[in-house]
């Protein structure tokens, strides 16, 4: 009897494993499967896909960049100016190309302009002219260009009177923006100006902010016309072929109460423009004034 329970418990467990590898086989059919939710998890847990080969993707290439053009030198560069003399000078040269203003250490101190601001008179006169649509006569016109060409004080004095007077400057110092200078209420030549807001005078000349655009031309070529013994000073630094495109108006007169002479200059070159202050003893005579003009000139002249 206890032989035939030990033959049943074996006969239990025989069909007790086999039953057990059964299920495990029929697990392993089903991981094998397609669609079985078995495989289709071993599949996303164990398989590495293989991956796609990227597309290509077209490079646009990129622009060569442009070199930043080179500005054509002028005739005119800063530099250290000497200067053996007695007296007081300063001088100022301005690039128009980029606005950069150069100077010596005493370039914003004023001094009485003389007939160097008749260049503005006439530049007022004729924009305001303009603005109000009216065509200066033929007797203003001379006047214009005798007070230019000739430096002709009675014909600056009526322009002057026709602008407003003291006015002319207040305009002056607004138009041009200018930041040293200031006007005298009862004479043109007593108006004072910097160095370094002479050669903005002359900025603003050349870019047509003082004559207007319809005026700005027929007052550069009378500057270039400057004759006589007002042409002096920077111009005469550079070569006569050049000289003949560079505009100028200067100034010299005696300030007796002061026992002084003040010689000034302005010129507009090409893409620049040059004030030189000056005031020394009297007893120098006014080409003291003028030399030191030019000389100044000669040190910047490239």
């Amino acid at each position: 009897m206890a032989a035939k329970r030990q033959s049943n418990r074996w006969m239990w467990w025989l069909l007790g494993g086999t039953a057990l590898l059964g299920l495990v086989l029929a697990g392993v059919g089903l991981r094998t499967l397609p669609g079985s939710p078995i495989s289709a998890n071993a599949a996303s847990r164990f398989e590495t896909a293989t991956p796609s080969a990227s597309p290509s993707v077209k490079q646009t290439p990129k622009p060569t960049p442009k070199p930043t053009p080179s500005l054509k030198p002028l005739a005119v560069h800063p530099a250290k100016v000497t200067i053996d003399s007695s007296g007081w000078w300063s001088w100022s040269m301005i690039d128009r190309r980029t606005g950069k203003v150069y100077g010596s250490s005493n370039m914003t101190q004023t001094n009485t302009t003389a007939s160097l601001i008749k260049s503005w008179i006439g530049a007022d006169y004729l924009r305001r002219a303009a603005e109000n649509g009216q065509t200066p006569s033929a007797a203003r016109m001379q006047q214009l260009r005798i007070m230019i060409r000739d430096s002709d004080n009675q014909a600056a004095q009526s322009l002057w009177e026709a602008s407003g007077g003291s006015a002319s400057i207040s305009r002056l110092i607004k138009t041009c923006k200018l930041t040293d200078s200031s006007a005298d209420k009862t004479r043109w030549s007593n108006t004072n100006l910097s160095a370094r807001d002479t050669a903005r005078l002359g900025v603003c000349i050349a870019d047509g902010r003082a004559a207007g655009p319809k005026w700005t031309k027929w007052l550069l070529n009378e500057m270039r016309a400057v004759r006589g013994v007002g042409d002096f000073g920077i111009r005469k630094a550079f070569p006569a072929t050049t000289q003949k495109n560079i505009a100028i108006k200067n100034g010299w007169v005696t300030r007796d109460a002061l026992g002084e002479w003040h010689v000034n200059c302005l010129a507009i070159g090409d893409g620049w423009t040059m004030g030189v202050m000056t005031r020394y003893p009297a007893s120098l005579g006014y080409t003291h004034g003028a030399k030191i003009c030019e000389n100044v000139a000669r040190q910047l002249k490239s």
